[in-house]
């Protein structure tokens, strides 16, 4: 079986959704969220294994059908793919515990969409071709439409059709973008294109440029960098909360796609592309990071505020990603574990405050008070400590690294006062929301509707993850370092076939 590992967090997935679509699991919800559960907890122990696996510093390299490489589809299994598995699976459980309060009954196939949707997040995050990316992200945009449209609504059907036609064009670019490099380069494998991009005659390298600045484009659209931005805010706050919850992890693709293909084609100081994009994703990430901030003060809505923290997060990974070094690189890792959590916890706290506001839902107007105030209250201030990144949550140790790791560059003065001026500028969103929240209370008597308590236990979950960052905070950071190392090792592997390890 270990073998066999690192194609499980796409096997299982696949099976487990095509499994719920057979008639045994039709109209039957019951018998849908507990082999849905199931196909989770197994996924879950498979993303454990793969990330022991890993932690030995060794790469498995797995080459479907035993075709050996640049032929075959070839799955990379290393310390950034375990751990960026290891996200998705812990926030699926949590979405998933989370609708069993009743969201998975307002409309179909929400069980069958969640397992393809990880089938193709799981895809993005392994595969080691070019193409096959592709495929995964396809995979992943069918499944996050079906869910975005998930219960129905005009709100979500305006946002679904932005987003759709946003990724269709991205996905155009896409195509685009690897028939260039394959015309120059033979080959869409991304450790043989690292190959042959330091063998380019001068005459190749203005087209494999162009490719180069279309997949910058491209993922750019996934993580929602300025001014790719427009869709995110209104797609993400209209979502279903289990289904914004799972779309936390959706931008770090975009951040991960950055990290892996420009990591591996144009890292190494002799590439006639070496540091490609770099000025222009940190000019990107610090402008994300300042109007996504001004965004998170001017929401209206509780769901549409963590939305633009989303974005804030997004801003904050790409600007530090620009640098390009380990220490920066490490520390983007360690924030997107921090920012994806908090982010996927806050779009499920905001829908349990919703259901005990009555009518005005989410909306920051005065409302009537809340069936659970104290419990609500502590975990919306544990949330928004973390956020902040007061400690000692993570996101404290999440921040100062960042900070630190910008030492190095020229523009360090710029980068700390655009974070600090954003972290101010959320404080005091967060406080005024807050306030209005618990404290803004007209003279309606308080529901009945208390949360479930699935419901709670996924909020909660989710939000104990930041202090066992810290808890567990120096195994997690020398993890990172040790994946950020390792990803700036060269890519290369035997062309014989078979796992490599």
């Amino acid at each position: 079986m270990m073998q066999h590992l690192p194609i499980l967090p796409v096997l299982v997935p696949l099976l487990t959704a095509a499994m719920l679509l057979l008639p045994p699991f039709q109209d039957k919800l019951s018998r849908q969220r507990w082999f849905s559960g199931g196909g989770l907890v197994l996924l879950f122990c498979v993303s454990v294994l793969g990330l022991v696996q890993s932690s030995s510093g060794a790469t498995s390299f797995y080459l479907l059908g035993n075709w050996p490489q640049p032929f075959g589809i070839v799955l990379v299994h290393d310390r950034l793919a375990a751990m960026f598995v290891l996200l998705a699976s812990v926030l699926a459980m949590a979405a998933w515990l989370f609708s069993l309060g009743g969201e998975d009954g307002q409309g179909a196939f929400y069980h069958p969409l969640l397992h393809f949707l990880l089938m193709g997040i799981n895809g993005a995050f392994l595969t080691g071709d070019l193409f096959n990316l592709f495929v995964f992200f396809e995979v992943l945009l069918i499944s996050s439409y079906g869910l975005l449209m998930h219960g129905g609504g005009k709100a979500r059907a305006r946002a679904g059709l932005h987003y759709v036609l946003m990724n269709l064009a991205g996905s155009a670019v896409f195509l685009l973008a690897l028939a260039l490099l394959y015309a120059v380069l033979g080959t869409l494998n991304i450790a043989d294109m690292a190959l042959r991009i330091n063998q380019l005659e001068p005459s190749q390298t203005l087209l494999v440029k162009a490719a180069a600045g279309m997949l910058l484009l491209v993922f750019g659209l996934k993580a929602a960098v300025l001014p790719l931005h427009f869709w995110l805010p209104t797609a993400y706050a209209s979502a279903a909360p289990a289904v914004a919850a799972m779309f936390a992890v959706m931008t770090k693709i975009g951040v991960y796609c950055l990290l892996r293909v420009f990591g591996t084609l144009f890292a190494e100081p002799g590439n006639p592309l070496a540091g490609f994009g770099q000025q222009l994703l940190w000019l990107a990430g610090l402008a994300t990071l300042l109007l996504a901030a001004i965004g998170v003060v001017a929401a209206q809505s509780m769901k549409k505020l963590v939305a633009y923290l989303v974005l804030v997060s997004v801003g904050s990974l790409i600007s530090v990603l620009a640098i390009g070094t380990v220490p920066a690189i490490a520390a983007v890792l360690y924030y997107c574990l921090h920012s994806t959590l908090i982010a996927a916890a806050l779009f499920l706290l905001a829908d349990v405050i919703a259901q005990q506001r009555g009518t005005v839902a989410d909306r920051l107007v005065s409302g009537r008070p809340l069936q659970q105030p104290v419990l609500l209250g502590s975990l919306f201030i544990l949330a928004a400590l973390a956020v902040v990144g007061m400690p000692p949550l993570s996101g404290f140790v999440g921040k100062i690294w960042l900070l630190q790791a910008a030492t190095v560059s020229s523009d360090r003065i710029v980068l700390w006062s655009v974070v600090l001026v954003s972290s101010l500028l959320v404080l005091i969103a967060l406080t005024r929301a807050g306030s209005t929240l618990f404290w803004r209370l007209n003279r309606q008597q308080a529901g009945n509707d208390s949360t479930s308590q699935p419901q709670l236990f996924a909020v909660i979950s989710l939000l104990l993850c930041s202090p066992l960052l810290v808890i567990f905070g120096d195994a997690v950071m020398q993890f990172c370092l040790a994946a950020a190392q390792q990803l700036q090792a060269p890519l290369s592997f035997s062309t014989s076939g078979g796992v490599e390890q």
